[in-house]
């Protein structure tokens, strides 16, 4: 049985219990206990989360884990003195150490990011950067392994590392079911940008909201104007009008953009794109925008 710990302080982010919630379903899945979980904090007892609650834990002590990972919090706080010391110490004698959200910065109090490639949340990843040299910060990722060291980026992407460790632990099979069960993404790729061109655009209405979802679902057939007001139940100046005031971009550009995106997501899959996908990458590309690999 893999034992995993999970260190928490005061204020820690509670989402990123849900790394526990994956494990559940992990040992659902297969049947029988390959997982337990120990929420450790520096005195044991209750610890009070982001949402106001506390959650009961364990004392550090000197135990030896499988698996520890380090969680996040809303704002970066320092890490205190017994923490970091529970973090070298698990560095060298657990099998896996990592960090979900900011508690990429509490394993860099620790030293343990040193020299190594890790990420965060995209809010932070610029002053991660700055206060730790010897990291190599990359922000534009769900999660980052490198070597026995683990960091994902914020949030909802604890779900990912999670799935992650299940893939890693008890194949691919294993993880697929548990993602099934959860209702996510089996699971996206490690190098898989944070951003998404839907949620950049964020539009206010629901008739420009209607046409971005047409446009997604038809990205491999000439879009018009037309075409996207008529989704969105408005003329096509109306449509452009709004569609600018919401978005600050014009259709043409926003539709180019989810193009890119979807091309991206396909090659960050594994999966290589289609002639048709290419020809839009290259033309893209051609036209000056940055498409990263």
């Amino acid at each position: 049985m893999h034992h995993v710990a999970l260190a928490l302080y005061p204020g820690f982010q509670v989402l990123n219990l849900a790394v526990a919630t994956v494990l559940e379903f992990a040992n659902r899945s297969l049947g029988e206990p390959l997982y337990k979980v120990h929420l450790l904090s520096e005195h044991g007892g209750p610890v009070l989360s982001s949402a106001g609650f506390p959650v009961g834990t364990e004392p550090f002590g000197r135990r030896r884990f499988d698996t520890v990972l380090v969680v996040g919090d809303n704002d970066v706080q320092p890490a205190s003195p017994a923490l970091v010391r529970f973090l070298k110490r698990a560095a060298r004698s657990s099998r896996r150490i990592g960090a979900t959200c900011t508690g990429a910065f509490n394993l860099a109090e620790a030293g343990v990011l040193d020299g190594r490639r890790a990420t965060t949340h995209w809010y932070y990843a610029e002053q991660l950067r700055r206060r730790f040299p010897k990291v190599g910060v990359e922000e534009d990722r769900i999660f980052i392994i490198d070597g026995p060291v683990w960091t994902s980026a914020g949030m909802s992407a604890c779900i990912d590392l999670a799935l992650a460790l299940v893939e890693k632990d008890a194949g691919s099979e294993v993880a697929r079911e548990v993602a099934k069960s959860l209702v996510v993404y089996h699971r996206r790729a490690g190098g898989q940008a944070q951003f998404s061109a839907l949620l950049d655009l964020e539009p206010r209405s629901d008739r420009i909201r209607a046409a971005l979802d047409f446009a997604r679902q038809n990205l491999q057939r000439e879009l018009s104007v037309e075409q996207l007001a008529d989704a969105a139940h408005l003329s096509p100046r109306q449509f452009a009008r709004a569609f600018r005031d919401e978005t600050g971009q014009t259709p043409a550009k926003a539709v180019e953009h989810l193009r890119v995106e979807a091309a991206r997501l396909m090659m960050e899959g594994g999966r290589m794109p289609s002639t048709w996908w290419r020809g839009i990458l290259a033309s893209v590309t051609a036209n000056g925008c940055v498409v990263r690999s």
